[in-house]
């Protein structure tokens, strides 16, 4: 049986590839295994990467270790929701005002640099849809911290935050700069294909902040120079202005639909949709449910569709539009 690699999967096995530390492996192997499609094609893919898994685990856990185990630790953000988005950025440039107005996550805003010293994640709605936004240390032309780079090799997409009131030159630059040392591709800067012509690179979004103290001119000079390659929002946590726009932004960067489960003969699940990357089929829904149940998957209805009527019975192969209610019928 074929193996069927998703271009998400591949994404991350050329992420794992290009890792320098056991920290960024480790990040990049638990993305391939959390979206490799799960079938008898890829079992022994499956086995390759699990037992890749237990023995860095294994070595981060021996007595030597035990200081950069702890390291990596911090730096591991197990993904969480529709999506991750890892927030960069320079000191003060209001990486934490983000996260503390658009989450519930405790976060030590301060008007001093470096008030965070290690990532802090918090969970965002757009819609009914939770997405996972992730506070991180500053960086400087000079320095991050040793380990930061795999919260944005693990992450969805990347936000790169600007202050609108400071250098944005320098800012991107920077940021730019150590994403680029560290052999981080971004969709912007340019075509990166692998060998099948499917696109690689993570998904960037520029956030730039402070809007109600620097006006419209350095936002439209930001715009003017990156806007071509990145989207950008701005925003202003003190007058909240942007902060729906940047909600609606990523949701839609991300390229997710969410699907409501349904079981026969009970009313679906309308609190908590099931999010899967545009393109997903039935079976991937059955898969993303339970991983047995994909081949146990016999029949399956749908409702709320943009293709079928209400009730229309639909195959497995059917692919899942935004907001449509799937009930299935297992064997």
């Amino acid at each position: 049986m074929p193996a069927n690699l998703s271009p998400e999967y591949k994404k991350a096995d050329e992420w794992y590839r290009s890792a320098t530390t056991d920290e960024e492996r480790l990040t990049a192997l638990e993305e391939m295994l959390r979206v490799i499609p799960k079938h008898k094609g890829t079992e022994h893919i499956q086995a390759d990467i699990k037992r890749k898994i237990s023995k860095i685990k294994e070595a981060a856990t021996a007595p030597h270790r035990g200081a950069a185990a702890k390291r990596g630790d911090m730096f591991h953000i197990p993904k969480s929701g529709g999506g991750q988005v890892a927030l960069i950025g320079l000191p003060n440039c209001g990486k934490s005002s983000i996260l503390a107005h658009l989450t519930n996550a405790k976060v030590n805003v301060t008007d001093y640099p470096y008030g965070t010293e290690k990532p802090v994640p918090g969970m965002m709605r757009h819609e009914d849809v939770p997405i996972e936004i992730v506070d991180t240390p500053p960086i400087t032309a000079d320095y991050a911290a040793p380990g930061q780079v795999q919260v944005y090799r693990g992450c969805d997409m990347i936000g790169i935050v600007v202050d609108l009131s400071a250098d944005i030159l320098d800012q991107m630059e920077v940021c730019l700069k150590f994403l680029r040392e560290h052999r981080l591709l971004l969709e912007g800067e340019g075509l990166h294909l692998d060998d099948t012509g499917q696109t690689l690179g993570h998904k960037a979004l520029i956030i730039a902040t402070k809007r109600d103290i620097a006006g419209v001119d350095a936002g439209a000079t930001l715009r003017e120079l990156y806007g071509s390659s990145f989207p950008m929002v701005e925003i202003s946590t003190v007058t909240a202005e942007g902060l729906l726009d940047l909600t609606r932004t990523v949701f839609t960067m991300l390229d997710i639909v969410r699907v409501y489960a349904k079981r026969p003969g009970h009313p679906p699940d309308m609190k908590e949709p099931f999010t899967l990357p545009r393109g997903s089929s039935v079976s991937d829904l059955a898969n993303r449910i339970h991983r047995d149940l994909a081949d146990k998957l016999k029949t399956a209805r749908v409702w709320n569709s943009p293709v079928c009527h209400d009730g229309q019975n639909i195959p497995r192969e059917h692919i899942v539009n935004d907001k449509e209610i799937i009930e299935l019928h297992f064997a």
